[in-house]
């Protein structure tokens, strides 16, 4: 966007939330850009002005921009930037009713959110419950538009990818994506630039359902940023917090180095790092992560970590052993957990609040791949929840195992790797399965009667080039990793802190494959995934118990 334009930006709520993620004002200003303005808003005609529009292709966005113009135009001409692909009824629409206004009209392919350097979303409140709510209306029409955003990412990171999918006896929504997915690839790039068509990249896209790991949205994570955004109010990343008497409020993004040093430790060392030179923690960490820390830095995340160690000792340090045996199957000394009820009573007879209790109950029903109606009811009673069943039943429409049935006593439990040799802590024994899954398909490992091909995958991936994950590489510079393997992972239902922090440690352990990784529609915070689900309509999973 040349500052020959104008200095008028006029963006709508997507590209807002867009241009927040990786950019400053002082960025947009660098380029000419003064004003930026709500394109759903009533703003004051400046008729002497250019105007860039960078927007969705949606009908809402292309009749405020006719409005605009109609009457009479609010400005001298219009630049106009879609996300991605604008259907041709709208584009004809917006052409016949201004096209004497419009200077430029172009398609830029990026209509998913940056989170993070190696995550994005594809951002749809609503994707949830549209797909997951028993006879949802719009389910298809929500998976059409999330393989539209899928493809923009592919076409920004310049990624023609091989599709596989998990494979699910109960629900056919993540092979229905990839199946979407490939066939709007293939349309993408059938032709490139230069009039050649495309061939595939050095990259796998796998599509997964949250049904592969209920547990980890579940569980307490202890890592410094699931914690914090488990334990902690915060919204839109701002963390509010008390400092010379005063209320303060920081941002916990990518801009906050320390943070990103930070945010994928355990709570124990960031603690420990903390406790043991107060008043030198600058300087130490100055030393050790490579970067000078200023002084409001230190101060935001020692309060953050006393914060969160404060909660952890008041309730969650309570929990844990609990949650782990359960999540694991085994205690800390690795024997087998042979009664789980007798793992879960201690927590349901201490006065915790009802939702670590749910979260609780649900852990120890995954542990067994569902329960009886008879012991679900008295759980349910236990907690006393009866009127918001909801919590524990609408996993059944996620196609998680709930309800125990004759049939599901051939349900073959997800395999997982030996991990016995790392060193954990004894409140976080858990690893999430879609590590496994990001290991496995690193080293060619993923059995194709569970990850179907939707499209042949490249070279690359057929194993000749395939290397362990657990194997060190020399370089890892982004150069270093935009010139190997890349790896995307797409889970439908969210993805949590835990699985995000995966993507990093897999991409670190093994410099010759990126893995990054997307979710729809949000991040799987334990106590907002919780509180949606209730939200879906009465089922017949309902109405078992």
């Amino acid at each position: 966007m040349s500052n020959l334009f104008s200095q008028i930006l006029i963006l709508d709520h997507f590209t807002t939330r867009l241009l927040s993620s990786c950019c400053k004002m002082s960025d947009l200003m660098s380029e000419g850009i003064t004003i930026v303005e709500d394109l759903h808003k009533n703003r004051e005609p400046v008729p002497e002005m250019k105007a860039i529009y960078f927007m969705r292709p949606t009908a809402m966005c292309i009749d405020a921009f006719i409005n605009d113009f109609k009457p009479k135009p609010k400005y001298k001409a219009a630049y106009v930037f879609f996300t991605d692909y604008c259907p041709d009824d709208l584009f004809d629409k917006m052409k016949k009713s201004c096209a004497k206004h419009i200077k430029v009209c172009k398609e830029i392919n990026i209509s998913f959110l940056p989170l993070e350097a190696q995550v994005f979303s594809c951002d749809n409140a609503e994707a949830f419950k549209s797909i997951y709510t028993p006879n949802s209306q719009d389910r298809d029409q929500t998976l059409e538009t999330i393989a539209d955003q899928i493809v923009t990412l592919c076409a920004t990171l310049d990624e023609y990818p091989g599709v596989r999918f998990k494979k699910d006896p109960n629900l056919n929504y993540g092979k229905k994506l990839a199946e979407l997915v490939d066939n709007k690839l293939a349309r993408h790039y059938e032709l490139d630039d230069n009039s050649k068509k495309k061939g595939k990249t050095q990259a796998q896209l796998l599509i997964v359902d949250r049904a592969l790991d209920p547990v980890s949205p579940i569980l307490h994570e202890l890592t410094y940023q699931a914690m914090a955004f488990d334990l902690i109010p915060i919204k839109d990343n701002a963390y509010e917090y008390d400092a010379d008497g005063s209320k303060k409020e920081a941002l916990l993004t990518e801009e906050d180095e320390l943070w990103v040093k930070l945010r994928h430790m355990h709570i124990a060392e960031v603690t420990g790092l903390a406790r043991s030179h107060w008043e030198e923690l600058p300087k130490i960490l100055t030393c050790s992560l490579m970067f000078p820390i200023s002084l409001p830095q230190k101060t935001v995340h020692i309060c953050l970590a006393e914060d969160l160690m404060s909660r952890y000792q008041k309730n969650v340090e309570k929990l844990c052993k609990a949650e782990q045996d359960l999540a694991v199957g085994a205690d800390a000394e690795g024997q087998k957990v042979k009664d789980p009820m007798r793992t879960l009573l201690p927590v349901l007879l201490h006065p915790h609040d009802t939702t670590d209790k749910i979260r609780a109950v649900l852990l120890y029903i995954f542990s067994l791949n569902g329960t009886t109606a008879e012991n679900l009811n008295k759980l349910i009673q236990h907690v006393k929840i009866e009127d918001e069943r909801g919590y524990i039943l609408n996993w059944e429409h996620l196609g998680v195992p709930i309800l125990s049935t004759p049939s599901m006593y051939s349900f073959r439990k997800q395999s997982r790797r030996d991990r016995s040799d790392e060193e954990t802590y004894k409140v976080s024994r858990w690893t999430p399965i879609i590590k496994d899954v990001m290991e496995d398909a690193v080293e060619n490992k993923l059995e194709v009667k569970d990850w179907p091909y939707q499209s042949e995958c490249p070279s690359a991936w057929n194993g000749s080039r395939a290397v362990s994950a657990r194997q060190k590489h020399k370089g890892s510079s982004p150069d270093d990793l935009r010139s190997g393997l890349r790896l995307i992972l797409f889970v439908l239902g969210g993805v949590t802190y835990s699985e995000m922090r995966c993507a990093y440690e897999v991409t670190h352990a093994n410099k010759s494959c990126e893995v990054i990784i997307g979710k729809s529609p949000y991040r799987c915070e334990p106590e907002k995934m919780l509180k949606m689900l209730p939200d879906f309509k009465a089922g017949t999973v309902e109405a078992v118990c």
